[in-house]
């Protein structure tokens, strides 16, 4: 039994944390020792993820890896960790979109409302809760905050983190929305979740990239989510054709891992796949101007990449797609103010125009463009050689 700052007794606090948690829509709930020495394989885990440079990009990893190595190093005064999932299976396999290459691959998770605003405001009326119960403070995390809540939800007993190196559950397979509150109380840990993966490697064999260098390893600078997302330059020629039509984030790990076959279709409505998001024509995203992808893309995560990234991705995708009809959208798109979008697109025209075509459009263009990228784009493409 505990006795919050009022004096009053509360019975199994752990107990009535998670029915709150449950009564707020979470799925899972798990707690940790935020003090855990087992956390400190995590944390050698990620520097020699940077050591390697397999972040890519992505300096903010290396600018809070201090505080990423332990809950403890960016609160000291932190004792528990209450682990929170959110359960976002979609109803069918989202591979099923990769077979229809004039049409975009859209991640499960970007299909509605950004998760991070539905999990944050349930996370803080649930902290809320638990400081007039327990007294002493919180913090709330969702994925945006410099915490490793993979291997704290592995502590919990949500999950554990499989062979690409994302979180599985055995209730719900690789779908599960993370969010961590940190508190000063102690409270009885649940029991850490072992690792099922087994001989398995469905997960590294679907990757279309190769992003995976080793079981439980990731080269980020090859992940499609990464590269789609995270990366703001010209994405990599040996890469281009291997991503397909995804134009925002990549599910083939997550949906190859057989411990999906316990998943379940996810009961939020907030996270349920916007019908024009599901399977979008490429010809109509390549139309969208700043202020029609802002107004398209409210309230989405896809927003927050911004209209020129995210018609980079869709110009990769029209050069992936096979389909000549939309070689005029690729040309208009060539034309256009972002040189990121030019760049691409002038790819894409390669991969769809015949050699003799593409040679003659790459020495007009070539005489007005004045980006080197995108001269450099022109040249790399142009297999005949006209300069």
């Amino acid at each position: 039994m505990t006795q919050n700052s009022n004096s009053r007794p509360v019975v199994d606090p752990c107990a009535m944390i998670g029915a709150r948690a449950r009564a707020l829509g979470f799925d899972a709930v798990g707690f940790a020792d935020a003090r855990d020495p087992r956390l400190q394989a995590a944390a050698k885990g990620l520097s020699a993820f940077l050591e390697a440079g397999h972040h890519g990009t992505m300096d903010w990893l290396e600018e809070t890896h201090d505080r990423r190595s332990a809950p403890t190093a960016m609160w000291p005064e932190a004792k528990s960790a209450i682990v929170l999932g959110l359960n976002y299976g979609p109803e069918h396999d989202p591979r099923g979109v990769l077979a229809h290459k004039s049409r975009a691959a859209i991640s499960v998770y970007a299909q509605n409302r950004d998760y991070h605003d539905i999990i944050k405001g349930r996370l803080k009326e649930l902290a809320q809760g638990v400081v007039k119960q327990l007294g002493g403070d919180v913090k709330v995390f969702v994925d945006t905050a410099p915490l490793m809540e993979k291997p704290v939800a592995a502590l919990a007993g949500i999950g554990w983190q499989g062979k690409h190196t994302n979180l599985v559950s055995r209730d719900f397979g690789s779908w599960l929305f993370l969010g961590v509150i940190l508190s000063d109380q102690a409270l009885t840990p649940s029991e850490a979740e072992a690792d099922h993966c087994g001989n398995c490697h469905a997960c590294l064999d679907a990757c279309p990239t190769s992003a995976f260098p080793a079981p439980y390893q990731l080269d980020a600078r090859r992940c499609i989510s990464y590269l789609t997302i995270e990366h703001k330059g010209t994405i990599d020629r040996d890469l281009r054709g291997l991503m397909g039509n995804r134009i925002y984030g990549c599910d083939d790990c997550l949906a190859a891992c057989p411990w999906n076959k316990f998943a379940q279709s996810s009961r939020e409505m907030k996270l349920a796949a916007r019908d024009d998001l599901k399977s979008p024509d490429l010809a109509a995203l390549a139309k969208l101007d700043d202020a029609a992808f802002r107004e398209k893309f409210s309230g989405s995560p896809i927003k927050r990449i911004g209209r020129n990234r995210f018609l980079r991705n869709v110009a990769i995708a029209i050069g992936n797609s096979g389909d000549t009809a939309l070689v005029p959208l690729a040309r208009a798109l060539a034309a256009d103010e972002s040189p990121l979008v030019r760049a691409m697109s002038a790819w894409a025209l390669s991969r769809l125009m015949p050699e003799a075509e593409f040679a003659h459009y790459a020495a007009s263009a070539l005489v007005a463009e004045r980006d080197d990228e995108v001269r450099r784009e022109l040249v790399a493409e142009n297999r005949q050689g006209v300069q």
